[in-house]
C-alpha cells in the first residue's frame, strides 16, 4: 500500500463511516501529507520511532501547542484505521499524547458591536440587503457558515418560525428562526433576489452572488472581515463568531444549554459548554440567585 492508496482508502472511511466534513477531512489529509513528506517509509511500514521523530521535529519547529495537539490527532486517528482495518499489525501512534491544552475560549460579539457592523453595511447597493440578511441569520439562528451558504427556499418554513439546516455529517435539524430574522430575508428575496438572472442548478439556494450562483464560504469570510474594518472592531471575527455570540446571548438571557445545544446541532453537550464558555459573573449569579441556602437569607 502506498501513501496514494492509504489516502483513498482512508477519505473514504472518514466520509462514508464518520461522516466527516469535506473540509474536516481535508484538514486530517493535509496533517498526513506532512508525515508522508518527512521521511522515505511506506504506511504500512513506518515504525513508532519514525512517528516520534517526525513529531519531535515538529514540536521543534515551534508550532503551536493547539498545532501539535491536531497533528498528533490526525496520526494517531490514520493509524488507528490501519490497525482496525487489519491493514497493519501494530499501531505505531497507540502510545503518543497530545499535550494538555487550557479551554480556548471563542471571540464573541456583544450586541452593540453587531448592530455597528450591520449599521456599516451600504443598503444602497444591492448587495447590502443581502450581507444585512445574511448576518441578522447568522446570528438569529447560530449557524455554520457552511449550513448559511447551502440554505435553500425549500428550507425556510416562515410561518412555523422554523429553517431547516442540514449540518455536520448531513444530519437536519429545525432551528427556530425569529419573526425579525425573516423580516430581512423576506425583504432581500422579494426586493433583490427576485430580480437576479439565477443560473440553473442555483434556483434554489437563498443567497446568491450577483452572477446567480450561490455564495462561497470565502465570500461571507470577505464580507464579514470588510465590516469589521469598517466598523473599527479590532477583534478577529468570523461567521463562527456570530454562532459562538448566538449561544451567549441566548444563555445570558436565559435559555438552558440543552436548548442551545439542540439549535447548535451538537452531538455532545460539553461542545456546547465551549461555545457558551460561563463567565465568573454568571457562576457567582447562579449561586446567588438560585441556591436555597443564600434564599434563606433574604
Amino acid at each position: 500500500m502506498d501513501w496514494k492508496e492509504a489516502f483513498s482508502e482512508y477519505q473514504t472511511y472518514l466520509k462514508l463511516e464518520r461522516s466527516l466534513s469535506p473540509n474536516t477531512i481535508q484538514a486530517y489529509l493535509r496533517d498526513l501529507k506532512k508525515l508522508m513528506n518527512f521521511g522515505e517509509f511506506l504506511p504500512l511500514e513506518i515504525s513508532e520511532k519514525d512517528v516520534n521523530e517526525f513529531l519531535y521535529q515538529y514540536a521543534k519547529e515551534a508550532y503551536s501547542e493547539r498545532s501539535q495537539a491536531r497533528l498528533i490527532s490526525s496520526v494517531k486517528s490514520f493509524f488507528n484505521y490501519l490497525h482496525w482495518e487489519e491493514w497493519r499489525n501494530d499501531n505505531p501512534a497507540e502510545l503518543l499524547e497530545s499535550p494538555k491544552l487550557g479551554r480556548k475560549l471563542p471571540d464573541t460579539l456583544s450586541e452593540k458591536e453587531i448592530d455597528e457592523l450591520i449599521a456599516h453595511i451600504d443598503l444602497s447597493l444591492p448587495e447590502g440587503e443581502r450581507n444585512r440578511a445574511i448576518l441578522e441569520t447568522l446570528y438569529g439562528c447560530g449557524l455554520r457558515v457552511s449550513e448559511l451558504t447551502e440554505l435553500k427556499l425549500s428550507d425556510l418554513f416562515f410561518e412555523e418560525n422554523f429553517i431547516r439546516v442540514i449540518g455536520k455529517g448531513n444530519k437536519q435539524r429545525l432551528v427556530p428562526i425569529s419573526n425579525y430574522t425573516i423580516k430581512f430575508i423576506t425583504i432581500y428575496i422579494q426586493q433583490i433576489r427576485s430580480h437576479l438572472s439565477i443560473q440553473k442548478g442555483f434556483e434554489d439556494y437563498v443567497f446568491l452572488n450577483r452572477r446567480g450562483k450561490n455564495l462561497s464560504r470565502v465570500m461571507i469570510f470577505t464580507i464579514i472581515k470588510q465590516l469589521a474594518i469598517k466598523a473599527g472592531i479590532e477583534k478577529k471575527i468570523s461567521p463562527h463568531t456570530f454562532r459562538h455570540s448566538f449561544a451567549t446571548h441566548l444563555l445570558k438571557n436565559g435559555a438552558d444549554l440543552r436548548s442551545i445545544q439542540m439549535m447548535l446541532g451538537h452531538e455532545s453537550i460539553t461542545t456546547t459548554e465551549i461555545y457558551t464558555h460561563l463567565d465568573d459573573t454568571m457562576l457567582r449569579d447562579a449561586v446567588l440567585n438560585f441556591h436555597p441556602r443564600n434564599s434563606k437569607r433574604k
